[in-house]
């Protein structure tokens, strides 16, 4: 079953006097609809040349910046995380627990 991943924008923190986003807050989901898992976290950004209105901004442009901060390695390296994640949930290497024969009757 294939995994789909879902990138969002959870927040951006700006300076108010002129609308500079100088923080993202990003998330990625990840599914392949029996099971889920995701990601968050922040990106510093340094100050454009040419400001976009923060009022026009969208997600995909937001979206854009985060997946340009890490380059296309990283953002397959956190997909790969989440997909190998969701194939541990789906097949499982490891497991806790008693032996039945311990559960007092």
């Amino acid at each position: 079953m294939s995994v789909s991943y879902n990138w969002s924008i959870a927040d951006l923190i700006r300076k108010t006097e002129d609308g500079f986003v100088f923080t993202v807050h990003w998330r990625v989901d990840a599914s392949n609809n029996a099971y889920s898992e995701g990601a968050y976290g922040s990106i510093s950004l340094e100050r454009p040349e040419e400001l976009i209105p923060f009022d026009q901004l969208t997600p995909e442009l937001c979206v854009q910046w985060v997946k340009d901060y890490f380059g296309e390695e990283k953002v397959a390296e956190i997909e790969a995380t989440l997909a190998a994640r969701i194939s541990e949930k789906q097949n499982p290497t490891e497991a806790s627990g008693l032996p039945s024969a311990w559960v007092a009757v």
